[in-house]
């Protein structure tokens, strides 16, 4: 069974499915079959070179760096939504509490795992200020903002696992939790933007992944967070000169179906930016 098939399969049962993959099951289908040579079943060969293209020869080379990095993002995800749920009347009760907590334990459980795996060689916890210096004020305060700083952080934590995975090819063990780690803040990210959608207003038209660039609403500050995130290009191919049956692939549906990664020195450069001196 091709990938195809098993994207129809499941909009059988989840009919909104089609919606939310449709730009990148657009682009991946006609990058694979670009030219008559060239099938679904040599997807693999793409994948591979996307790889190397993201990581290639400037790949930190330090394991224990690398985990080091990904503790200090989850510090600061980890009090980020401690601080949020323990806020009286920050976060509307029911659903909204429900999943912002849920949030908060996988975040922690993340904290404790790096932390075990590091053991002495873990960093000690920055202090934080979420303000970022008093650019978010109310981060505390309004929900809205909340959650638009909330949104920019997951964004971040999927293009930094992504940034940095090819070290940990060497290291299994480690770099499969990783990859789990991975996945989950990839659905925090999808989860919040979809959570800030239902809010209506500015993030009416919030999609669950990054569109071009800054999509936060909340200003250049978080402009790093999307640095990138504009490429049309994968595997040296333009996406929108491609075409298929939905014709063809515009610039925010070629942005949309692919995330780029973000370097260490760039993702700890944000992480700094809630970071006291």
């Amino acid at each position: 069974m091709n990938l195809l098939n098993v994207f129809e399969q499941i909009n059988a049962v989840d009919p909104e499915f089609s919606d939310r993959i449709s730009p990148r099951r657009e682009a991946i289908k006609n990058l694979a079959s670009m030219s008559k040579k060239v099938t679904l079943a040599a997807l693999p060969f793409f994948v591979s070179e996307l790889f190397k293209k993201a990581y290639g020869a400037t790949a930190p080379t330090d394991v224990n760096g690398v985990l080091n990095y990904a503790l200090t993002l989850e510090y600061l995800e980890a009090e980020y939504y401690t601080m949020g749920v323990a806020k009286a009347g920050l976060i509307p009760s029911g659903k909204p509490l429900g999943a912002i907590t849920t949030i908060r334990d996988h975040e922690v459980a993340h904290v404790n795992f790096l932390k075990q795996v590091l053991g002495s060689k873990a960093v000690s916890k920055p202090t934080f200020d979420f303000t970022a210096g008093g650019t978010f004020g109310n981060v505390f305060s309004d929900y809205d903002t909340f959650l638009a700083v909330a949104q920019a952080f997951e964004d971040t934590g999927v293009r930094a696992y992504k940034g940095q995975a090819g070290i940990l090819l060497g290291n299994r063990v480690v770099l499969t939790a990783a990859l789990q780690i991975h996945s989950v803040e990839a659905r925090h990210a999808s989860h919040i933007r979809q959570m800030r959608r239902a809010r209506g207003g500015g993030a009416a038209n919030q999609k669950p992944w990054i569109t071009g660039s800054n999509d936060t609403g909340i200003g250049v500050v978080v402009d790093p967070i999307y640095a990138g995130e504009d490429n049309v290009k994968q595997a040296g191919v333009d996406i929108t000169s491609l075409s298929g049956s939905m014709g063809k692939i515009s610039t925010s549906a070629a942005t949309q179906s692919f995330d780029e990664p973000l370097t260490a020195e760039a993702v700890l450069n944000i992480a700094g930016l809630f970071i006291k001196a």
